[in-house]
């Protein structure tokens, strides 16, 4: 890959040794990995835009904890030459000297990966800017997650800028697309919603256990229920988010055109019914997912059902299948996702579910995995799996 340009080259003719700060493989040549950092020295310099958000701020975190990742610019526009420790404390003592950078392109000149922790619509203005200027690109926004421009109307109320990039883009789940994110250098992370769900619901779509939408008729549509965390609003204050409102409660938004469900569906490939809550926490997600099996229930078991998870997640680091309900609490501060189902053949359902943090395997933590794949680290670099607890 060029270090200037978004176009791939061949990485394993860039073949280096990882500096691990913990094991100290320096000296270490048969610790070396399977494939180097990609531009062949080390370590990679990063560029977070949108630093001053909620996701933003847990990028910089995680790239602090990062033996391979050093954090070159921090853009905020409306922070733009404050301290990073004075507006986010928790990050002072791996960041004591940064400031925030002005939302100018030209800050991320010649780094060789960037975040975007941008609100949805402003990434597929600063993307066509960004591709000559920079090695790689990890979007955490919705702007080119969906592969049909057409959708961008209906589900985000306004047509795509820049359409032409959408097929660039490597869609950044990596349980699912591992193999094309080896490499890229335009990945777009997926929402925290869609995350939860695809990973409680895609193994028994691939494994046949469920009913879709095949063609051949009418099925009923899977349904969704999920609760969030209020970080997943962002860190702007707003007033249905002040702890007054929050505490206490727990509501349904978003009712029948929340825009994570055309990538819920894109990810499936059927037709979902999704309904998001907001949950008096910070952090964490729980999705509910319901679905009619595709062979009469009495002759499908949970047992089997658990089955086709455990076999699926098998050697994944981040994916726990679990045989009590997940927990969001369970995944707090880590990068895992907690997984189980269930076969009810009273009422002809079954009910799968995933928890997770939406900061972190719902957004930052994700793009960071994302990016281990894209540059060739082991894909566990800098990633927490242990959860904060309690």
């Amino acid at each position: 890959m060029d270090r200037r340009g978004g176009q791939p080259t061949d990485l394993h003719n860039h073949a280096v040794v990882r500096i691990d700060l913990q094991n100290d493989v320096r000296n270490r040549p048969d610790l070396r990995d399977r494939r180097a950092v990609h531009h062949g020295w080390w370590p990679v310099k990063v560029g977070v835009v949108g630093a001053s958000g909620y996701a933003g701020t847990e990028l910089l975190r995680l790239c602090a904890g990062h033996p391979d990742l050093e954090v070159a610019a921090a853009t905020a526009g409306g922070h733009a030459g404050s301290s990073v420790a004075a507006h986010t404390p928790a990050l002072a003592a791996a960041y004591p000297s940064l400031h925030y950078a002005p939302s100018d392109p030209a800050e991320l000149d010649g780094l060789d990966l960037v975040f975007l922790a941008l609100p949805h619509g402003e990434s597929q203005h600063l993307v066509p800017e960004l591709v000559d200027r920079v090695g790689a690109v990890v979007d955490l926004a919705a702007d080119f997650r969906l592969t049909d421009p057409g959708l961008y109307p209906t589900w985000y109320g306004e047509t795509h800028s820049a359409p032409g990039l959408l097929s660039r883009f490597v869609y950044g789940l990596p349980e699912f697309h591992r193999e094309a994110l080896d490499g890229a250098t335009l990945i777009a992370a997926p929402g925290c919603y869609p995350t939860a769900a695809l990973l409680a619901l895609v193994p028994l779509v691939e494994a046949g256990v469920i009913s879709v939408d095949d063609g051949a008729g009418p099925v009923p549509a899977l349904v969704v229920d999920a609760a969030s965390g209020v970080s997943g609003a962002g860190r702007a204050p707003k007033d249905h988010l002040s702890f007054g409102s929050v505490d206490e409660d727990f509501v349904a938004y978003g009712l029948l055109d929340h825009r994570h469900t055309a990538e819920m569906e894109q990810g499936l490939g059927t037709p979902v019914l999704f309904t998001p809550h907001l949950a008096p926490m910070t952090r964490g997600i729980l999705a509910t997912c319901y679905a009619r099996p595709s062979v009469p229930a009495e002759a499908l078991t949970t047992e089997a059902a658990l089955a086709v998870l455990r076999r699926r997640y098998a050697g994944e680091p981040f994916v726990v299948v679990t045989d009590e309900p997940p927990s969001t609490k369970a995944t707090r501060g880590s990068n895992c996702a907690h997984v189980t189902v269930r076969v009810d053949p009273r009422t002809g359902w079954i009910v799968a579910l995933a928890a997770i943090d939406n900061l972190v395997k719902g957004a930052a933590g994700q793009a960071v995995q994302c990016a281990n794949l894209a540059l060739g680290l082991p894909e566990t670099t800098g990633l927490p799996m242990v959860g904060v607890y309690p």
